[in-house]
């Protein structure tokens, strides 16, 4: 099996959907001699801001010295970027070669994603490995492990709620579910500022174990500026409102999953835009842009529908893509 036959395997788990329980995850694990029983893991869950404590940790300790992996999703550039240590995806050959050994399995796409990596990791003896929970908490696939060196909990807010419940309290207590006994935790505090507020919780973490503070560091994709565009995949109204605090007189392109408070999110993005333009997001949980289009006329008086994305993007002045991770996956090599 060779990588793009070991990529298309494992993608084409996806038209499984998300499945509650770890019964398959944890199967496959035990065939893999339970590598995630073997290496330190910083376990981070929450809302908004996940990847960007994940990110300034992992660098952090990369900086001091020590060899440490990261499990973030979802990916933008290329599908290994979800697994990495010390800045270097996993290799096509590895990648390859453990969906070859353990392709016999009835999990999930992310289910299988996250046990290659807890293998990965293992098999590379990390000094620490960064691991972001998916979607949830308790019922994630990455909340496997029997011991965390430290538990994290970003911003909660409401999201997903399909699966993780219609309330904060409901949320929160899903992603309480990583915290272990006899293991700290560390909960963002909300002091009005986003971006200190998440910097504030990984130097916390990094005290903790003895390290320096650190200067922030934002995942691709998360308020990414490439030239003069902006690049975010925000998609709750908790950061619309962190990308409005950055942004003013724009011209979007907006694509959205149907399935978010489009209106929340828009009702703090789209009144800092002198023009917005809808377009499709290929996802089958796409909102369509006449969805996008008639909720955005509601904040901004310029809002027009483009279909294509990439056909958004040129020729048009573009200065902010946002709303989702899929739309920036989809137009990401136009700025490369």
């Amino acid at each position: 099996m060779n990588y793009n036959q070991a990529l298309d395997y494992i993608t084409k788990k996806i038209s499984l959907g998300i499945q509650p329980g770890l019964t398959r995850i944890l199967a496959l694990l035990d065939r893999m001699n339970n590598p995630q029983d073997k290496i330190k893991i910083i376990h981070i869950a929450g809302t908004n801001g996940k990847g960007t404590v994940a990110n300034t940790i992992y660098c952090a300790l990369q900086n001091n010295g020590l060899k440490v992996g990261l499990f973030s999703s979802p990916w933008i550039f290329d599908y290994r970027e979800q697994i990495q240590i010390n800045g270097e995806y996993i290799s096509r050959e590895d990648f390859a070669s453990y969906v070859e050994q353990y392709k016999d399995n009835d999990c999930t796409e992310f289910e299988f994603l996250t046990a290659v990596m807890y293998k990965y990791f293992a098999d590379n003896a990390v000094d620490y490995a960064v691991v972001e929970c998916g979607m949830g908490g308790k019922g994630d696939s990455t909340n496997v492990e029997k011991n965390n060196v430290c538990s994290v909990l970003t911003s909660i807010s409401l999201d997903h709620t399909a699966f993780l419940g219609d309330t904060i309290e409901e949320i929160t207590r899903e992603k309480e579910g990583i915290i272990r006994d006899n293991c700290p935790c560390f909960r963002y505090a909300d002091t009005g500022d986003f971006n200190t507020d998440n910097l504030e919780l990984a130097n916390r973490v990094l005290n903790y174990l003895g390290y320096p503070e650190a200067k922030t560091v934002k995942p691709a994709g998360r308020q990414q500026r490439i030239g003069n565009v902006l690049l975010d995949g925000g998609h709750n109204p908790q950061a619309g409102k962190a990308l409005a605090q950055i942004i003013n007189d724009e011209v979007a392109v907006i694509g959205m999953m149907h399935d978010k408070d489009i209106e929340g999110y828009l009702s703090f993005v789209a009144p800092k835009c002198k023009r917005i333009i809808c377009t499709a997001v290929d996802n089958k949980r796409a909102a369509s842009p006449d969805e996008l289009c008639n909720i955005a006329k509601n904040f901004c008086n310029n809002v027009e529908i483009v279909e294509n994305p990439r056909q958004a993007i040129m020729n048009n002045d573009v200065t902010l893509v946002c709303g989702s991770f899929y739309i920036l996956r989809e137009i990401i090599d136009l700025f490369s």
